[in-house]
C-alpha cells in the first residue's frame, strides 16, 4: 500500500507513523509539507510553496480559511506535479494542509483526516479564563476557523482524534467517521530512568534540593504559566530546599496574551508582578526530547496546566517517565490523570491549593511514587506506540479495504 500523508510540518503527528509503516509492513510512504523536500530515511518528502496568504485586507474572520486554502491549493498542485505518485490512501491534518482538493486529483482514492480541535466559543478554552476575555470578535472568528475542517468531515471517508475529549468537540453529525486514536509514546524515550545524575541541559541540581518542573512549547496563559508561578512563589518562600526547573519558550502559541502584557512577554509581564527570587527558578529553554525524558526522571513534582483544549504530548511523555504528577482539573486532563491513582488533580486557578498540594508531595515522596508507576502502566497498556500503530494501521487498511 502506498500511503501519501500531507502536513505543512514535518515530522509532526504523522512522521513516526510513515517510517513504522514502511520499517514493520513494506508500504510506501510519501509526506507532503511546506518545511522540506528529499528523503527521510525511506519515506520521501514532496515539498509544497504556498503562493501568497492572508493579509490585514482580509476580514479578521476569514484569514484563517484563506490561508487554508492556499495550503490545500499548494499541496494539490505539488502532488498534480508528480504524476508518478499514485497512493492507494491519503492522509492528512486538517488545518495544517488540507487534503480537500487532493479529491480532484484521486476522486476514487480514500481519504483519512486527523481532526484535533473544533473551536467552540462556550465552556472552551476561550471562555475559561475570566481574567483574559477575548475580543467580542474573536467569538465570531472561532465559529469561522471551523470552516475548513467542517470541509474536511464532509470530504473525508474516516477520521481520528487523538483524545476523547477532543473527538467530543466535533458536530454529532460526523462523529460516526472518527475514531479515538493516540498519536503514540515512543516508550523507548520516553521511560522511567532511575539513579539519573541530577543534569539538565548543562545544568546541574544542587545537592540536596528538591525539583518541582514545568514544560511547556509557549509560556502562556492558556498552560497556565501565570498560575504555576504563583503558586511556586507561594512555595519558594515556604522552603528553601526546593529549586523549579521550567522548559520552554519565552513566546504565546495560542490565544491572545499580548493584549495585556504592555509590550512585554507574558513571561516578562508575569515576573513583574511579583518579587521572584530568580535564582531558585531556571529557564532551560526548548530542550531535546532526551533531556525532557531525564526533566521527568529527576523531578519530585511536575505540574502540568491546560484550560480545556489540545491535551499536550507532554503530559503523556511524563506519565510514561513515571512522574509524580500534580495538574489542572480540566476536561482533557481528567481523560488520563484518576485523582489519586495515577497522579493529584486540583482546580486550575487554585493558586493556594496548588502551593500546598506541592508541598505535601514534595514531604510524601515515597508515599505518592506509586502515583508514578501507574502512569507509566497506563500509557505502556493504553498510550505507547507499540499500542496506538496497530490500531492507526487497522483503521487505514479497513478505510482502503472499504472504499
Amino acid at each position: 500500500m502506498h500511503v501519501l500523508f500531507v502536513h505543512q510540518n514535518f515530522p509532526a503527528q504523522f512522521g513516526h507513523i510513515a517510517q513504522h509503516l514502511v520499517q514493520r509492513h513494506g508500504f510506501r510512504c510519501t509526506f507532503v509539507t511546506e518545511r522540506r523536500g528529499g528523503k527521510v530515511g525511506e519515506v520521501e518528502c514532496v515539498q509544497y510553496k504556498v503562493d501568497g496568504g492572508a493579509t490585514k485586507q482580509n476580514h479578521y474572520c476569514t484569514r484563517t480559511f484563506e490561508n487554508a486554502t492556499r495550503h490545500a491549493l499548494a499541496v494539490h498542485d505539488a502532488v498534480k506535479a508528480r504524476p508518478d505518485l499514485k497512493p492507494d490512501l491519503l492522509v492528512g491534518h486538517s488545518g495544517f494542509g488540507s487534503t480537500l482538493f487532493l479529491r480532484e486529483l484521486f476522486p476514487n482514492i480514500p481519504i483519512i483526516n486527523y481532526f484535533e480541535y473544533f473551536y467552540r466559543t462556550r465552556d472552551s478554552d476561550m471562555d475559561f479564563r475570566k481574567e483574559y476575555p477575548p475580543v467580542p470578535m474573536d467569538f465570531l472568528r472561532a465559529r469561522a476557523r471551523n470552516a475548513m475542517l467542517l470541509l474536511d468531515l464532509d470530504n473525508c471517508d474516516a477520521g481520528y482524534s487523538p483524545t476523547d475529549y477532543q473527538r467530543s468537540l466535533f458536530p454529532q453529525e460526523y462523529q460516526h467517521k472518527l475514531r479515538t486514536i493516540f498519536d503514540g509514546v515512543d516508550t523507548a524515550i520516553w521511560k522511567p530512568m532511575p539513579n539519573l545524575h541530577r543534569e539538565i541541559n548543562g545544568y546541574r541540581v544542587p545537592d540536596g534540593m528538591k525539583v518541582v518542573s514545568y514544560a511547556t512549547r509557549g509560556m502562556e496563559s492558556m498552560r497556565g504559566f501565570d498560575v504555576f508561578m504563583k503558586a511556586a512563589k507561594k512555595l519558594s518562600d515556604r522552603r528553601k530546599d526546593v529549586i523549579f526547573l521550567i522548559a520552554g519558550q519565552d513566546r504565546v502559541c495560542y490565544g491572545g496574551d499580548e493584549r495585556f502584557t504592555g509590550g512585554k512577554t507574558y513571561k516578562e509581564w508575569v515576573l513583574s508582578q511579583d518579587q521572584y527570587d530568580l535564582s531558585r527558578f531556571v529557564f532551560l529553554g526548548l530542550i531535546p526530547p532526551t533531556e525532557l525524558a531525564k526533566l521527568f526522571n529527576i523531578t519530585d513534582v511536575h505540574v502540568y496546566l491546560t484550560v480545556p483544549f489540545v491535551l499536550s504530548w507532554s503530559l503523556l511523555n511524563a506519565l510514561a517517565c513515571g512522574t509524580t504528577i500534580l495538574a489542572s482539573d480540566t476536561p482533557p486532563v481528567r481523560e488520563m490523570i484518576r485523582n489519586g491513582e495515577n497522579g493529584v488533580l486540583f482546580d486550575f486557578l487554585d493558586v493556594d491549593a496548588l502551593a500546598e498540594l506541592a508541598n505535601q508531595l514534595l514531604d510524601r515522596k515515597a508515599e505518592y511514587q506509586v502515583l508514578g508507576r501507574q502512569g507509566a502502566e497506563l500509557i505502556r497498556e493504553k498510550y505507547s506506540v507499540d499500542v496506538c500503530l496497530p490500531r492507526m494501521v487497522e483503521l487505514f487498511e479497513s478505510v482502503r479495504r472499504t472504499a
